[in-house]
């Protein structure tokens, strides 16, 4: 079916000539609806797309730059950082301070700033000597044959000022004067006594046990 060019009658769908108004159909094929195209506006997909697309290229830049600066502050670290092996002990120096591992009793008792059990063994690798941001730690592990009540007999001799707990056979010690912290843990393990002494010095630290 087709419609008039002119006045808009139906017309049959192979009509050259208007039945009503006798205008003749231009432009009418055989089979043709007669319908006006519908003209179909453009897709706005690539113009929604772009803003996203500058985004996930901004960002992949960004994650680059980073990256980078990641690389070269690791490789500026390592250029900076040098380990030293001396007397059976590591020391490593970083731009952040210096890590350091010792096997000598005398060495950390010094280091510690408090005297050590008589004959107490340090255990090997269990004692390292940090400073990092004006903050000095030391930390070390000793062993003995003596039961642990003896050994902690000791300590609150050494330390009478500091605070005291115990719960069985392990025993606590807490040293809290300004500037300086100090620890000991005491306990019996397998038949023989542990010791965990550490140390932090510095401006951080401080109070007191008064």
């Amino acid at each position: 079916m087709a419609f008039c060019n002119s006045c808009g009658s139906t017309l049959d769908a192979d009509a050259k000539f208007c039945s009503k108004c006798g205008a003749a159909q231009i432009g009418l094929a055989s089979g043709a609806s007669g319908v006006a195209p519908v003209s179909v506006a453009p897709t706005q997909g690539s113009s929604a797309l772009r803003p996203l697309l500058i985004a996930l290229a901004a960002a992949l830049v960004l994650g680059a730059a980073i990256i980078a600066v990641v690389i070269a502050f690791g490789l500026h670290v390592a250029r900076q950082t040098h380990v030293h092996n001396r007397n059976g002990g590591v020391r490593i120096e970083s731009p952040f301070g210096t890590v350091e591992s010792t096997s000598n009793p005398s060495d950390i008792a010094r280091q510690l700033g408090i005297e050590l059990y008589p004959d107490a063994r340090l255990l090997k690798g269990n004692a390292a000597n940090v400073n990092v941001a004006g903050m000095h730690t030391v930390a070390a592990e000793f062993e003995t044959d003596d039961p642990a009540e003896k050994v902690a007999d000791f300590y609150k001799e050494k330390l009478p000022n500091a605070q005291y707990s115990s719960a069985g056979d392990r025993y606590s010690i807490v040293s809290n004067e300004k500037d300086n912290l100090v620890t000991i843990q005491i306990e019996a393990r397998d038949g023989k006594t542990a010791i965990k002494v550490a140390s932090v010095t510095g401006k951080g630290v401080t109070g007191s046990n008064d």
